[in-house]
């Protein structure tokens, strides 16, 4: 009986109750530019259609062979482990059921391979938002040229890139160090990866994308992934202890030198997706978070927190002062230079955060503004906070609000008296823009009414499909200050069908709290009727080649 031959690669799908996308995933393997592969289907137990769609994948081609564990283990480690046991190939790869290969991402690793005994070689990943379609590389600067590194401590900063699904490994290496993947707990990427990064002798990165993750950032909670389901508490203690466990790899293999880049990974990349989260988050929640987090953070390095943009340090002060309501306000702001609504000087000069001098030296370092600058900086940048307070419809005024605007100014910029403002949208290319007035409630505190009457707004001829974020502007010696403006996060949303130009072309607009972020006040239209009908053609007109085919039509009829 001939032995079957051994193919150069490997290519392990896992999946669990998702038979739906099984067949893109596996596909996307059997067309890769080199041929000569397996792929495993590792079901970890699916309880759907998987085993039927599995195995009419196996029938379809010889190259793929199907899996079943006999219970589901929860994670991605027990389906990829099992996998690894009956694969033939010196080369591995991994790919969940929910994303693809491009074509020639096997070629392109496995090149970099018979370049050079090395022990993995890992490549670009394109991420593609599920609700938009838009593409953007993750990580782009760590894999921008072609480079062969002798280990990690040759870029740290490579722990950002955690993700398994990137690389090919050599069998022998994986083998050598008995390198599997943790069971029995999630977020393993990030423990495998950081072992494969420490104990890798050599490793190639090439600039060719080789991994199609496809990202759904607003699913459902009980849709969502493992990543994504940042609102349960064992979430949180889940990345916690593989945090524990790399921390203790580090010292254990010798890489105790990488404990602040890796600790600076940890603020930077895992903190930050839950400090974005908190103003979502109950008091009851954030002091549990507290809770599971501090104990943790105690542990890392000053350097790590030294090199946070002073925003998400203030944030991550506030939370270890257990200064929860704050730490939700300082989030807020994160990535859009919101301002405090107050800020403290003390008896030098030197800015803090919130309402008082922070009481011990750790805090007063973490929370000082100072740099800042806040009350020198030109005004066009000045730190102002715009906070809607009140928002109310307008009987019988279709898609108008009335909104009550609340506007810190914690340096003290504004001259005393009454404000001039405007808010401003823009849904296509003219803007519509609505003066009010903000009058002084007290030093550094401004409120005033706008009535924001969305029926005025002037759309492009071919209508308008998208949302808008309104902005605040304010005028100062002669000098303007453009601030995006924050919602209440619970009101409802308000829509109303609006007939554009005289009913021609008709509208339904959505008043709502953005969702997410900082929660800004979002402005949604969606054309209805004919409009809704003959816009996406014109948009379609109005790509570039079809333009310039249409031109060429033209041309030739002359």
């Amino acid at each position: 009986m001939s032995t079957p031959r051994v193919p150069d690669v490997t290519v392990t799908v896992i999946v669990h109750n998702d038979a739906g996308r099984l067949p893109r995933a596996v596909r996307s393997v059997c067309r890769q530019t080199h041929h000569d592969l397996e792929v495993v289907i590792s079901d970890d137990h699916s309880t759907d259609d998987t085993p039927r769609v599995a195995r009419e994948l196996t029938a379809a081609d010889p190259r793929v062979r199907y899996l079943r564990l006999p219970e589901n283990s929860g994670g991605c480690s027990a389906p990829r482990n099992r996998a690894l046991e009956i694969a033939r190939a010196p080369y591995l790869m991994f790919l969940d059921s929910d994303d693809e290969l491009p074509e020639g991402a096997v070629a392109a690793l496995l090149a970099a391979h018979r370049e050079r005994e090395i022990d993995f070689a890992m490549g670009a990943v394109r991420r593609i938002r599920v609700d938009t379609g838009r593409r953007s590389t993750w990580m782009p600067h760590l894999v921008g040229e072609r480079r062969t590194l002798d280990g990690i401590k040759d870029d740290p900063r490579l722990f950002f890139e955690h993700l398994a699904t990137s690389k090919m490994y050599a069998r022998a290496f994986l083998d050598r160090h008995a390198l599997r993947f943790p069971e029995g707990i999630h977020y393993e990427d990030q423990l495998f990866s950081a072992q494969a990064y420490c104990l890798a002798k050599r490793f190639t990165i090439v600039p060719e994308p080789v991994y199609l993750w496809y990202i759904a950032p607003y699913a459902r909670s009980e849709a969502a992934s493992i990543s994504n389901q940042r609102h349960l508490m064992a979430n949180v203690r889940d990345r916690i202890h593989v945090q524990r466990l790399i921390d203790a790899f580090l010292v254990e293999s010798g890489h105790a030198a990488l404990r602040e880049d890796k600790d600076h990974k940890f603020l930077k990349h895992d903190f930050r997706m839950y400090a974005g989260d908190l103003p979502y988050r109950d008091e009851e929640w954030l002091a549990a978070f507290a809770d599971e987090m501090n104990p943790y953070l105690d542990t890392l390095s000053p350097g790590a927190y030294a090199r946070l943009p002073r925003a998400e340090r203030v944030v991550l002060q506030l939370l270890r002062d257990r200064r929860l309501p704050e730490a939700r306000l300082a989030a807020r702001g994160l990535g859009y230079g919101v301002a405090p609504r107050r800020t403290t000087a003390d008896t030098e000069g030197r800015v803090y955060w919130g309402d008082r001098v922070p009481g011990t030296v750790a805090a007063r370092r973490e929370l000082d503004l100072t740099e800042l600058e806040p009350d020198t900086r030109p005004f066009s940048g000045a730190p102002f906070r715009h906070e809607i307070t009140g928002i109310a419809r307008v009987p019988g005024a279709g898609a108008c609000v009335e909104l009550t605007v609340r506007t810190y100014d914690p340096a003290l910029r504004l001259p005393v008296g009454p404000q001039r403002a405007s808010l401003l949208i823009s849904p296509g290319r003219r803007r519509l823009t609505v003066p009010f007035r903000l009058d002084p409630v007290r030093p550094g505190v401004f409120e005033g009414a706008v009535r924001l009457d969305l029926g005025e707004a002037r759309l492009p001829l071919s209508g308008f499909a998208g949302a808008r974020h309104p902005l605040v502007r304010l005028t100062g010696g002669g000098q303007s200050n453009q601030a995006l403006l924050l919602a209440p996060l619970d009101f409802p949303a308000l829509t109303a069908r609006v007939p554009y130009r005289s009913g021609a072309a008709p509208h339904e607009v959505t008043i709502e709290p953005e969702g997410h972020n900082p929660g800004r006040l979002q402005v949604r239209w969606e054309p209805v009727g004919l409009t809704g009908i003959v816009r996406p053609a014109a948009a379609r007109l109005a790509r570039p080649r079809l333009r310039s085919a249409g031109r060429l039509v033209a041309g030739a009829l002359r």
